[in-house]
């Protein structure tokens, strides 16, 4: 869920906004700059707060942070091939880390620490940032493509299999082993995302107009959906809701796609009660002997719900997030803005932007209708108050603590200087890290 700049870690273009990525429960938003980088909290439509900035590092390319911690990862043009860790509370690095190339991408979750290369990756122990595997001799990753998932029990990774094919390598972080590889395009790979269990992964190839779901560990094909055939695109995004119900993508359009991934039907489906049921029940049936083009035709979905964005031909990085207790579709753009949306999980359909919030300090008109009450409340506001319930519970899985357990410890950090604790006051997960065995800073060629 992150973006890069188009000219990449060594390019000379003078972009205010360099990255930006949304962590891993969607709780937070990190942006980098040429003077340095900044972490916003989303726990508001109308207020966007910034929960620290850091001019100390300039040109930030990469910056990633663990879930609602202290702990943040960040990487500057001025040091490409150098990953920095630092504690942004207490004002502490934790380590840094030097590599042979450009540093790519970088994913982490409770247990594992990933760093993209062109051609390698690197997997470290969060616990101490040891580095507990090398994957080396891949194929040619120029865009440092790669996704890790953020279940700490399995850690499974993505990566392309091929330069020339859509072909993902699924490895396994935690038993550090290949689990199995995957033909899911016909053409080189473009986004690839995993939902928040670990048990499904998302891909797009180059051309963007199939974003297929596959099933993890098994790698066997469970959705596919056609963005569109009119053009090609650059599909720079994709992310699941919490609760996997919904998969949104973005690109370098003006237009973002929700796809809802329906229950999957019973090896004995019931027999339909309709006209259009049966119609399509034969169809389903006529699709078996046609030919293949014909029948994956018929068994695409178009999107459940989409949101406008004014421009087209920026870079755009999507999320699913429950904000006030309400779904919402938020994007980060390369024009320097995040936007919010109202998303009907229950008829879907065009996502109304309520807000408008300006990255970079500068002044953004404010939306007039900006209240907490979605402009077309007649479906899912209505369920909620014929239910009587709250609409957190309505919709599940769009958990306001992303779905993990508060009071969940992560394993202690060695550092180059403690004792430091990252459970500040109401922060989430709490870290401890505390004084290890490392003298001053940590290098690895």
């Amino acid at each position: 869920m992150d973006a890069e700049a188009a000219d990449g870690p060594a390019g000379a273009a003078d972009t205010a906004l360099s990255c930006f990525s949304f962590n891993q429960d969607c709780t937070s938003l990190a942006i980098g700059t040429k003077a340095g980088y900044k972490l916003f909290s989303l726990s508001s439509v109308d207020q966007l707060d910034q929960v620290h900035g850091s001019e100390e590092t300039p040109d930030v390319y990469i910056v990633e942070r663990l879930f609602s911690s202290s702990l943040v990862v960040v990487v500057s043009r001025t040091r490409p091939r150098q990953m920095n860790v630092y504690h942004f509370k207490k004002g502490t690095e934790i380590c840094n880390y030097s590599y042979s190339s450009n540093i790519l991408a970088i994913r982490l979750n409770r247990q594992r620490l990933l760093v993209c290369l062109e051609e390698s990756i690197y997997i470290h122990n969060i616990k101490d940032m040891k580095l507990l595997k090398t994957i080396l001799e891949i194929p040619p990753n120029p865009t440092g493509l790669c996704a890790l998932s953020i279940n700490h029990s399995n850690s499974y990774v993505a990566y392309p299999g091929s330069q020339t094919t859509g072909e993902i390598v699924l490895y396994d972080g935690h038993a550090l082993k290949t689990v199995c590889t995957i033909a899911a395009h016909e053409g080189m790979l473009a986004a690839l995302t995993f939902n928040a269990s670990g048990s499904r992964l998302a891909s797009a190839s180059e051309k963007g107009t199939v974003i297929r779901v596959f099933s993890v560990p098994e790698g066997q094909k469970l959705y596919e959906f056609r963005r569109g055939m009119k053009r090609y695109v650059t599909i720079s995004s994709l992310a699941f809701s919490m609760d996997s119900q919904f998969l949104c993508a973005s690109s370098n359009t003006e237009t973002v796609h929700i796809f809802k991934l329906e229950p999957l039907t019973s090896s004995r489906p019931e027999e339909p009660s309709t006209w259009t049921g049966y119609m399509g029940k034969m169809f389903m049936a006529a699709s078996n002997y046609l030919p293949a083009q014909v029948s994956d035709m018929m068994n695409q979905d178009r999107a459940f719900a989409t949101g406008r964005l004014h421009v087209s031909g920026q870079r755009n990085v999507c999320t699913l997030a429950t904000i006030q207790k309400l779904p919402r579709l938020l994007v980060a753009s390369s024009d320097g803005h995040l936007y919010i949306y109202n998303l009907d999980p229950q008829d879907g359909g065009e996502c109304v932007l309520i807000k408008t919030h300006g990255l970079l300090g500068s002044a953004v008109p404010e939306n007039e209708d900006s209240d907490l009450k979605p402009p077309l409340p007649q479906s899912y506001a209505a369920t909620v108050a014929r239910q009587g319930t709250s609409p957190a519970s309505t919709v599940p899985g769009f958990s306001e603590d992303g779905g993990a357990l508060r009071g969940e410890v992560i394993p202690e950090h060695e550092f180059a200087a403690g004792p430091v604790c990252l459970d500040d006051e109401e922060e989430f997960p709490p870290i401890n890290l505390c004084r290890g065995s490392q003298k001053g800073k940590t290098k690895h060629s």
